[in-house]
C-alpha cells in the first residue's frame, strides 16, 4: 500500500471556516499597532482627515500583502511560517522627524524604499549570523519580547493612551472581563472554540461594550465604500541623505527584531529557522518596506504580537495567517470594514493583549529552561540583557538627551535587549579565555562554554 507523506502543522491547510475564523483572530490582535503607525505620523504632519484614512487603507493593503509574501512566500522571498507583517514603530521618530522638518511625506518615502533595497542585501549577511543565536539568546530575545510588549497591553486595558478616560476602573473592568471570558473558553470550551478564545472574549467583549457606551461607529458611515492605494499619491518620492541614513539605522533594528521574532516562531511551531529561511524572511520584509514606500506607507517588519497568538492558540498553520493577510487586504480595499473594525474598544483589545503577550514571555522561559545555568555565565547574559531591553520600556525617556540614531536603536527594547544578548554571549561563550582548557567533573567547560548554550534548537522543541 501506499504511504503518504505526513504534512508538517506549518503547511497543513485547515477548512475554510476555521481558516476564517483563526485569521480574523489574527487580524484582531494586531489591528490597533497596525494604524496607530500612520495615524502617529499622519497626526504629527498635520494631515488632513481624508489624507490620515488614506494612510490607513494603504497601510492595511499593504500589510496584508506583505503577509501573503511572507506567509506564501515565492523564490526567495518568505519563511513560509505564521507571520504576521505589520509597520515598524522602531521608524516613527524618525518619520515624524523627516516629515515635519521640510521633507515632507516625499522624502518619507524616498527614505523608506531605500531602506527596503538595504534589506533585501544585506539578508544573506543576517542569516549568516544563526549560529549566534542559540537557545541562550532565542529565550531571552522571546522572553524581551513578551514582556515589553505588556505596556501596550496594559494602557489598551486602561483605555488607550489619550483617551480621556484613560484608567477609569470602568476599562480596567471590561479589560479583566475579557481576559476571564478568554481564560474561561480556553479552560472549559471544546478543543476547536479553545482555539480561538482571543476571537470569542474580542467578540463578547464587543457585545458588552455596546450598551455601556464603550463603542463609537459614528467614523463607520463617514467611510468610503471601496478604497485603491494608487502609487506615489502623495508625489514621487524624494531621496535625501540625513533621511535615507536615518531610515537605513531603523533597517538593522527591524532586521534584529524580525530575527529574533522568526526564531520564536519557529521554535513554537517545531519547524527550526535556518541560515537560508531567515534571509528569506528578511528579504520580503525588504520588498515589503519597498512596497510600503511605492504605496503610501512605511517600513514592515513581523509582528510580534501575533508570535503570542501562535503560542496561545497552538494553531501553527502559515494558511491561516496568509488568510488574516487576506482579510487586511479586503480591509485596505473596503474602509468601511475597516472602520467597523476599528471602532473595537481599547480595553477589550487590552484584555486580549495581556494574555497573549504574557503567552511570549512563558514561551521565552520555556526555552531558557532547557538551558545549563550551573558554573557557568548565562544567568549573568539573561539577567543583563533583560534589564537593557526593559529600560526603556519602564523609563521611556531614559535616552531623551542622546542622539537620534542611537534612540532609535536602543529605545526599542526587542533590539536593545536583542543586541544585549549577542554580545554577552559572544563574550562570556565564543571568546577564548584563560579557563578554557579547564574541565569541571561533570564534563562542561567551565566559564560556560558553547557547549552549555549551543545544543540543536530540535531538542529545544
Amino acid at each position: 500500500m501506499a504511504t503518504t507523506t505526513p504534512v508538517h502543522p506549518v503547511d497543513e491547510v485547515p477548512p475554510v471556516r476555521q481558516l476564517a475564523a483563526f485569521g480574523l483572530q489574527h487580524v484582531l490582535a494586531m489591528y490597533a499597532g497596525a494604524v496607530a503607525v500612520p495615524l502617529i505620523v499622519g497626526s504629527a504632519m498635520k494631515l488632513s482627515p481624508a489624507d490620515l484614512a488614506y494612510l490607513i487603507t494603504a497601510d492595511l493593503l499593504v500589510c496584508g500583502i506583505a503577509t501573503l509574501i511572507q506567509c506564501v512566500g515565492f523564490w526567495r522571498f518568505g519563511v513560509r511560517l505564521p507571520i504576521m507583517q505589520g509597520c515598524t514603530f522602531a521608524a516613527v521618530s524618525p518619520m515624524v522627524l523627516i516629515g515635519t522638518t521640510g521633507g515632507g511625506l516625499p522624502a518619507i518615502y524616498g527614505s523608506v524604499i531605500v531602506a527596503g533595497l538595504a534589506i533585501m542585501l544585506l539578508a544573506p549577511v543576517f542569516g549568516r549570523l544563526l549560529r549566534f543565536f542559540p537557545p541562550l539568546v532565542t529565550g531571552t530575545v522571546i522572553l524581551i519580547i513578551g514582556a515589553s510588549l505588556l505596556p501596550v497591553a496594559g494602557n489598551w486595558a486602561a483605555g488607550g493612551v489619550g483617551a480621556k478616560d484613560f484608567g477609569e476602573p470602568k476599562n480596567l473592568a471590561l479589560a479583566g472581563f475579557v481576559l476571564a471570558v478568554v481564560l474561561g473558553v480556553q479552560r472549559f470550551a471544546p478543543a476547536f472554540l479553545s482555539r480561538i478564545a482571543v476571537l470569542i472574549g474580542i467578540a463578547v467583549g464587543l457585545a458588552v461594550a455596546v450598551p455601556f457606551g464603550f463603542t463609537d461607529f459614528s467614523g463607520v458611515g463617514a467611510a468610503d465604500w471601496v478604497g485603491i492605494s494608487t502609487p506615489f499619491h502623495f508625489g514621487a518620492p524624494s531621496f535625501e541623505a540625513s533621511a535615507i541614513i536615518s531610515m537605513l539605522v531603523v533597517a538593522l533594528v527591524t532586521m534584529t527584531e524580525t530575527t529574533g521574532d522568526l526564531i520564536a516562531v519557529g521554535e513554537m511551531t517545531g519547524r527550526t529557522v535556518e541560515q537560508r529561511s531567515l534571509a528569506d524572511g528578511l528579504r520580503a520584509d525588504g520588498l515589503s518596506t519597498v512596497l510600503g514606500g511605492v504605496f503610501n506607507t512605511f517600513p514592515y517588519t513581523a509582528y510580534a504580537q501575533n508570535v503570542g497568538l501562535v503560542g496561545l492558540t497552538r494553531v501553527r498553520s502559515r494558511w491561516v495567517v496568509a488568510a488574516a493577510g487576506g482579510i487586511l487586504v479586503l480591509l485596505g480595499l473596503l474602509p468601511k470594514l475597516g472602520a467597523i473594525v476599528a471602532a473595537i474598544p481599547a480595553p477589550v483589545l487590552g484584555g486580549a493583549g495581556l494574555v497573549m503577550f504574557g503567552t511570549v514571555a512563558a514561551s521565552g522561559l520555556r526555552t531558557l529552561a532547557q538551558v545549563d545555568f550551573k558554573d557557568n555565565h548565562n544567568l549573568t547574559v539573561v539577567a543583563v540583557s533583560v534589564a537593557v531591553g526593559m529600560l526603556p520600556v519602564g523609563v521611556p525617556t531614559v535616552y531623551a538627551k542622546f542622539p537620534d540614531w542611537f534612540q532609535t536603536v536602543m529605545n526599542s527594547g526587542i533590539s536593545a535587549g536583542c543586541l544585549t544578548a549577542i554580545v554577552l554571549n559572544l563574550l562570556f561563550n565564543h571568546l577564548p579565555s584563560k579557563a578554557t582548557s579547564a574541565t569541571e567533573p561533570d564534563g562542561l567547560p567551565s566559564g560556560g562554554g558553547e557547549q552549555a548554550v549551543e545544543q540543536p534548537r530540535e531538542e529545544i522543541v
